[in-house]
């Protein structure tokens, strides 16, 4: 389902914007910097869903661009048979950033919606919006045109928001086959949360509103339906499961609202807060991500905060456009990847491709930090009382590290890729060995104390989703 927050920049004591979230799926993630790439002419790329898809498809090919975008992003294995890796955003080297998060359609479009769909899947929209895109409203023409000369393979429904410096964009599509999409423009006095993925009210008889756009066959559609007829346009009890804001949207948006009437603002640690609250984040969370929406000197020093897994039990910590590699500890492992349970990481049946891990044998061989973050997720839920402590353990690293990181960011020289390198991979380390010294600790005192019981029920906290 996932998760995403947009803060307009007049909220914030930055005086830039935020775009945050996490992946909601279970499998493995992990940290990818690509570079900018120049494409053969004629390259074409594989996208869609396949037979084997939970909403079946056939998988097309399209043609590729010249040149792709530097980006960073978080890649996972597995999310409704949809073809792997998989992305739900991340950061370019232009200042875009996207995410995905679903949100359903009317059950009506989903029954539509046809067995053999063709077209580009919410994974592809969202890595080539990073590879292309040089603003948030270039991300809604290329997807609202890709969408249009090639289809879209849907599950269901499902929606993505492009940020940049200036303004963010809430992108729906909607299932059925039928092209049908909508944008909402977020602006410096926006607050947005996405889970589900929501647009409510759309001004149709004002042609000129640069807040909204729709597909051009969007209210022709639902009229030959019967779905609307006049007054006003509300897409989500249209198109969408009538629910509007979710109980958990409407928790997190107050209370952002609240801090943002405070003197100073929004401020990092909140919007990290935000993502690491136990009330909205547990072991569904794949990921953190946190992007500062800025416009620095260098677009080297352009940045977002990461966290291996959901922030409830892991410690952010910076990565830069600038970098050109991440930790072996932060790439793909082989826990928790799909189909890897029947491979090898040697060749001694290299004959048969689908025996052969698709993991790095010397990647295989550092610790997984995915792994690490979760154990120390399942040894807070064995006590909770000593959530409190972690969580005033993260937020004293993190509180020295974003002022090392903002002086870094305020740069106006040009710094090199060995110097971003080393200060990222330093920090992320230090991250993972303190989620290790951590789990040792409340381990310790587990064993000395009540003991591992075999036989409890799985615990988790009070998520509102």
């Amino acid at each position: 389902m996932s998760y995403g927050l947009y803060i307009g920049k007049n909220l914030t004591s930055d005086g830039h914007a935020w775009l945050a979230g996490y992946g909601d799926e279970p499998s493995s993630h992990w940290l990818e910097i690509i570079p900018k790439t120049k494409h053969k002419k004629g390259k074409k790329i594989i996208v869609g869903v396949s037979e084997n898809s939970d909403m079946p498809g056939k998988l097309i090919k399209i043609p590729q661009i010249s040149k792709t975008n530097k980006h960073i992003r978080v890649s996972y294995s597995y999310y409704l048979g949809v073809p792997a890796p998989i992305t739900n955003g991340g950061l370019n080297e232009y200042g875009v950033a996207v995410r995905d998060i679903w949100s359903p359609s009317r059950r009506e479009l989903i029954n539509m919606t046809p067995k053999n769909q063709k077209g580009l899947n919410y994974s592809d929209l969202a890595r080539i919006v990073l590879e292309r895109a040089k603003s948030a409203r270039e991300g809604v023409s290329i997807v609202s045109n890709l969408i249009k000369k090639y289809g879209e393979s849907t599950y269901g429904g499902n929606s993505h928001i492009f940020a940049d410096a200036k303004e963010a964009w809430v992108m729906i599509q909607f299932a059925g086959g039928k092209g049908l999409w909508a944008a909402e423009r977020l602006g410096p006095n926006s607050i947005r949360a996405s889970r589900p993925g929501y647009i409510e009210e759309i001004p149709i008889n004002e042609k000129n509103n640069q807040n909204f756009l729709f597909s051009k066959n969007l209210i022709k559609f639902c009229k030959n339906k019967g779905w609307y007829s006049k007054g006003p346009f509300n897409i989500n009890k249209i198109l969408g499961d009538k629910k509007g804001k979710w109980k958990g949207v409407k928790w997190i948006e107050n209370k952002m609202k609240k801090i943002s009437k405070k003197p100073e603002k929004i401020k990092l640690k909140d919007v990290m807060w935000a993502m690491r609250t136990p009330k909205l984040t547990g072991d569904t969370a794949g990921y953190g991500q946190v992007v500062p929406l800025i416009d620095p000197a260098h677009n080297d020093l352009r940045m977002l905060w990461h966290s291996p897994i959901g922030a409830v039990a892991s410690t952010f910590s910076p990565v830069f456009i600038g970098q050109t590699k991440v930790p072996e500890e932060f790439m793909m492992h082989r826990y928790l990847t799909v189909g890897e349970s029947h491979k090898f990481s040697d060749l001694r049946k290299k004959e048969n491709k689908d025996a052969v891990s698709l993991v790095n044998q010397g990647v295989e061989s550092t610790l997984s930090a995915v792994y690490e973050c979760k154990r120390l997720f399942y040894l807070i839920l064995q006590n909770k009382k000593n959530y409190p402590l972690i969580n005033k353990a993260f937020e004293n690293r993190e509180k020295k590290l974003i002022k090392k990181t903002i002086k870094i960011i305020k740069n106006k020289k040009r710094l090199s890729k060995s110097l971003l390198n080393n200060f990222s991979s330093f920090e992320l380390k230090n991250g993972l060995k303190l989620v290790q010294n951590l789990s040792i600790k409340i381990e310790n005192h587990i064993r000395n104390s009540q003991g591992f019981s075999k036989k409890i029920k799985p615990k988790s906290f009070n998520q509102i989703w």
